[in-house]
């Protein structure tokens, strides 16, 4: 017999089984014994929370012989709703029948006297996803239908469901499902399963579902096909890429204090382990706010994620403005994770960005701090390297992953003292290289390389150039550019162009034509650098190097991209995309 998943081993067969939704439930039973049963009904909610699961409920009640409102499990009609054969109670999924021909099938077969049970019931799930035509042919049936008619719509969306669907339906609105009772329902089950627990393993596990009581038995599913019988924290860990708590108390604490290194040390580890860098920076996000709360309060019954020894660790050796800082530094980056392909990045120059930010009395970046103490008290900085540190206007937007590591280096007081980096030894020893940077063992001057122009004229493309570039691009050459895209970390410890190649680093080749080479950035600010004329002639030489000819380097920012690609979809369908050979490109600013 093939194997059954929890979830479904362990569906509810009567109300009182259900985890949560107390109100829904003492609702339709009122109803039930009342004989006040209404002829639409809309389940909407979260995944996981019962929908489903309370339809086939209802189903069971209208249909048991014991009686209306009942549900015995023993008779015919119970037994065949649980099996899901009861010819009365009809399931159709809407993702897959959301047609209009669909719907007149089922308006056909409503007329139709129940077979075997009271009444003919007709689940709906995933409702939302009809069409408006399949809708509107569902319309008069569902406003008016045969008295043995039930209607039950499940979704997810209620917001994509027509009004006038929904002003038909008596509508119950479900709710996540709250951890005691999930607890409770996972410790029936694993005691039915005869699986030992961890309390804190079940408290993880409960945490994952968020709420919703199928991904609960789900994840249980999975833990328990890799662990045996016994459910353990470190196993939860393992699979799902995740990290202990103890490890994310260390790392905030390393950030409050401002110590870099050991930060950096930590995200490489992470990064080893696989773990999901968006869980963990709402983890993260957690703990800080409850240090915020306790900080505030010093009410240890007010902590979820944190102890009261681990609260008092991180509030010991910071404040109130900085974790309020910090916490917002989360959301932020909890927000850019939907714009933004290299989720790493992102997460790691968020967390570089919050361990060198402001700190009272700190050699780190403060209005009133010594400007030659900003990054390490015995180095001095230029004026350049001050600005590309501290400038408020860069410190607003992401500092990218490959100038981060210039911007990290400490700089020696005088270069005789400095030991180079050659670019092999770069590109073949990174992580040991940033180690020693970030240790000062070695060092790479940012001042000592040709600066990137901030501002000044600028080149620049209307969306309908930028199609017809695409139109023109040679996709062979540019894949090859792209192979080769890695070269450039090559150059970052030149004099000359160090800058330019991490600029050019940071973006990926996105349209290749015989004189322009179009980039794509995550960042708006990366690309309005790249457009700047006085870095063109930087820029076309390090292409040069890669495909031997000189092009015009433009930068475009990703949802411009994505705008203009949206846009060469849609006239290439219509067939109105000009032709290759019609196409002329005029860039403004440099066939001026």
């Amino acid at each position: 017999m093939a194997y059954k998943a929890l979830y479904r081993t362990y569906r509810p067969q009567t109300f009182e089984e259900v985890a949560g939704q107390k109100v829904i439930i003492q609702t339709l039973k009122n109803a039930l014994a009342k004989g006040k049963i209404a002829h639409a009904y809309l389940f909407s909610g979260p995944r996981g929370t019962g929908k489903t699961t309370m339809a086939k409920l209802l189903a069971k009640a209208l249909n048991c012989e014991e009686g209306i409102g009942r549900q015995c499990n023993q008779c015919s009609n119970c037994l065949a709703v649980i099996d899901g054969s009861h010819p009365d109670v009809i399931e159709i999924d809407a993702a897959s029948n959301n047609g209009v021909d669909n719907v007149r099938d089922l308006v056909e077969n409503v007329k139709y006297s129940p077979i075997k049970g009271r009444y003919k019931v007709y689940i709906i799930d995933e409702v939302h996803m009809m069409s408006a035509s399949a809708f509107n042919a569902l319309l008069k049936t569902l406003e008016e239908p045969p008295s043995h008619v039930i209607f039950i719509l499940a979704t997810t969306e209620p917001h994509k469901v027509l009004p006038t669907i929904v002003s038909r339906c008596q509508r119950f609105d479900f709710t996540k499902v709250s951890d005691k009772d999930i607890r409770e329902r996972l410790i029936h089950i694993l005691d039915e399963e005869k699986v030992s627990f961890e309390p804190r393993a079940l408290d993880l596990l409960i945490e994952l579902a968020d709420g919703g009581v199928r991904d609960a038995l789900s994840m249980l599913d999975q833990i328990l096909s890799y662990a045996g019988d016994k459910l353990v924290e470190k196993d939860i860990l393992d699979v799902f890429g995740l990290a202990n708590n103890h490890e994310k108390v260390q790392l905030i604490k390393q950030i409050t204090q401002h110590q870099l290194p050991g930060v950096i040390e930590k995200l490489d580890y992470f990064q080893q382990l696989g773990i999901d860098l968006r869980r963990l920076n709402n983890d993260l996000l957690s703990i800080v706010k409850d240090a915020l709360v306790y900080c505030k309060t010093q009410e240890p019954d007010l902590l979820k994620e944190l102890t009261e020894a681990e609260a008092k660790d991180i509030v010991s050796k910071s404040n109130a403005d900085d974790l309020l800082r910090i916490l917002d530094a989360f959301i932020k980056t909890d927000n850019d994770f939907r714009f933004v392909n290299n989720v790493r990045s992102l997460f790691e120059v968020s967390i570089i960005e919050m361990t060198v930010g402001p700190q009272k009395n700190s050699s780190y970046v403060d209005e009133n701090a010594d400007i030659n103490k900003i990054v390490t008290p015995k180095k001095k900085l230029t004026e350049e390297e001050i600005k590309s540190v501290v400038s408020p206007k860069e410190s607003e937007i992401e500092v990218e992953p490959a100038e981060a590591e210039l911007i990290l280096a400490p700089i020696e007081e005088e270069k005789k003292e400095s030991t180079p980096i050659s670019a092999h030894e770069l590109h073949e020893n990174k992580p040991l290289i940033r180690k020693q940077i970030l240790e000062g063992t070695k060092s790479i001057s940012p001042s000592s390389s040709q600066p990137i122009y901030e501002t000044g004229d600028v080149i620049s493309m209307d969306e309908n150039m930028l199609i017809n570039t695409m139109c023109i691009g040679d996709r062979d050459e540019k894949l090859a550019l792209i192979e080769k895209w890695d070269e450039l970390k090559n150059f970052f410890a030149d004099l000359e162009l160090g800058r330019y190649a991490a600029l050019l680093k940071d973006g990926q080749p996105y349209v290749l034509t015989k004189d322009v080479l179009v980039l794509n950035y995550l960042y708006a600010n990366r690309a309005k650098k790249v457009n700047i004329k006085q870095n063109q002639n930087a820029l076309s030489t390090l292409v040069n190097k890669l495909i031997n000819r000189k092009v015009v380097v433009y930068g475009v920012y990703d949802k411009e991209r994505a705008q203009a690609q949206k846009k060469f979809m849609e006239l290439s369908q219509l067939g109105r995309l000009p032709k290759a050979k019609d196409v002329i490109i005029k860039i403004k600013g440099v066939n001026d």
